[in-house]
């Protein structure tokens, strides 16, 4: 008998930060992970404004391939407007889920439970079903509010995982900042990756 598929959701948001996405979106495939994609309306101007490519729910594989640079394997890609798809379900079995990068909007709207789109909807799932959960806010300075909600979704069981990069193992490169947040991701969801020299106790030795 075949093994079911059951993938990590990873939801993009508005928020900037899309290459945060692309390394986390990488890190998974690289380790043979399945890949259920919910890419947010706002994250789709995100994507254009921040690398120039366009992402259409209509030639994702080709567009989500470009902007990767890779081939994608195994990947499957819900519109942020179905609220019928998979995720959606909490029978439909996921490992977790990731939204990265976060908004404050996308923030609120899990926090409180609005699901008002897919991405959304399959956060509150995620949640409610107890399966891990890592959210990646990347906006600053935070106000009242978004720390409010940041605290309960950390309540609810989620990992808060702000997009704060390290400089302790000199970076050489901005793809060096960005693959350390996405390392701390691949980190919370137990998911083995190479993307950083790990501490080993030793001076002058990159955690």
């Amino acid at each position: 008998m075949t093994a079911p598929r059951v993938p990590w959701v990873v939801g993009v948001s508005g928020a900037s930060g899309t290459p945060y996405a692309r390394a986390v979106l990488n890190g998974l495939l690289d380790a043979g992970h399945p890949v259920d994609l919910i890419v947010s309306r706002a994250a789709r101007l995100t994507i254009l404004d921040e690398t120039g490519l366009s992402f259409r729910d209509s030639h994702w594989r080709d567009d989500l391939a470009t902007w990767l640079t890779r081939e994608l394997g195994d990947v499957q890609y819900w519109p942020a407007g179905d609220l019928g798809a998979g995720p959606a379900s909490g029978s439909y079995r996921t490992r977790g889920m990731v939204v990265v990068p976060a908004s404050t909007a996308a923030v609120a709207g899990i926090a409180i439970g609005l699901s008002k789109d897919l991405l959304q909807r399959a956060a509150d799932v995620t949640v409610k079903e107890r399966r891990p959960f890592v959210i990646v806010p990347r906006e600053t300075p935070y106000t009242r509010a978004t720390l409010q909600h940041l605290l309960e979704l950390h309540d609810a069981g989620a990992v808060v995982l702000p997009a704060s990069p390290g400089f302790y193992s000199a970076p050489q490169s901005v793809a060096q900042l960005v693959d350390f947040v996405a390392a701390k991701v691949l980190d919370a969801l137990g998911v083995e990756h190479d993307l950083i020299a790990r501490w080993t106790g030793e001076l002058g030795a990159a955690r």
